[in-house]
């Protein structure tokens, strides 16, 4: 064994090196944190895969989103009212996205499903700044993602915002439209 270890010490070191970086700096990554949503998602695990997400964040950032895109009227009093409503609905309506996003999960609905190549360019394209990250990517029909993420107080990774979420919410409508639901 001592020879082998002299013979072969840069191997080894490298070896333990490897094994350092897989145990103690890569599950404390937002890549990491990425992958283990896939996996949560692949596996129907909707609890799982909801805890990397803070939802109440997310609905938030879509909300003042779709009010600054129709702030050129500039209309103050209906901007006032806007980030009001934002304030006060953004916890139920939380709720409801999280239990909608818990069930389309269990149920391996396609709208959630993450492809691997999708992850693997998200994960290659993610730019890290302390604690947050964010990555963005084109899905297969052209439209383009802006996905941020920042680390909890107990360390782990979620995604606060959704840039662009007017995109989804306009394929969700006319899904629903075209499926005959209000």
């Amino acid at each position: 064994m001592g020879r082998f270890l002299l013979r072969h010490w840069t191997a080894v070191i490298v070896a333990l090196l490897i094994a350092w970086w897989a145990i103690f700096y890569l599950p404390n990554t937002p890549a990491f944190a990425v992958y283990q949503l896939k996996r949560a998602i692949d596996a129907h695990d909707g609890t799982r895969a909801a805890q990397f997400v803070d939802f109440e964040s997310v609905v938030k950032h879509a909300g003042y989103e779709m009010l600054a895109n129709k702030a050129e009227s500039n209309d103050v009093v209906n901007q006032f009212i806007g980030k009001g409503a934002v304030e006060l609905f953004s916890k139920p309506v939380a709720g409801m996205v999280e239990a909608w996003a818990q069930r389309e999960v269990a149920t391996g609905a396609k709208e959630v499903q993450m492809p691997g190549a999708a992850v693997a360019g998200a994960i290659v394209l993610l730019h890290r700044d302390d604690d947050t990250a964010y990555t963005n990517f084109r899905d297969r029909d052209g439209r383009v993602w802006e996905i941020h993420m920042a680390r909890t107080g107990d360390g782990q990774w979620q995604i606060v915002e959704v840039k662009n979420i007017q995109q989804l919410l306009d394929k969700l409508q006319r899904e629903a439209a075209a499926s005959g639901s209000p």
